[in-house]
């Protein structure tokens, strides 16, 4: 299964947590937890992670927080600057391949 890309938006689609990286970070993941227990997976069954940023020095500052996510082992991927993401206040956005058991 892939999971499109998370970004920190609220339900409106609206940006949330503007100008806060590892907030952004935060809700990305909490999205996508929530993707992955509504098809009955954790983040033990993501094989692959791709991270797209607008700033890497931000990321690599919180890169640590994803020890809390991945907790038996670190899925492979790619962790990319981009120019801009799909709204100006995105900072961060993560996509999953995820292989269900």
């Amino acid at each position: 299964m892939k999971v499109s890309g998370a970004v920190s938006m609220d339900d409106g689609g609206g940006p949330t947590a503007v100008g806060d990286f590892l907030q952004q970070m935060k809700n990305c993941y909490s999205d996508l937890d929530k993707i992955l227990k509504h098809y009955g997976c954790t983040f033990d069954d993501v094989v692959v992670e791709n991270v797209f940023t607008t700033d890497m020095p931000a990321f690599l500052e919180h890169a640590g927080y994803r020890n809390s996510i991945y907790t038996k082992h670190f899925p492979t991927g790619s962790w990319l600057e981009v120019k801009g993401l799909a709204l100006p206040e995105f900072l961060i956005e993560i996509e999953l391949e995820v292989h269900e058991a």
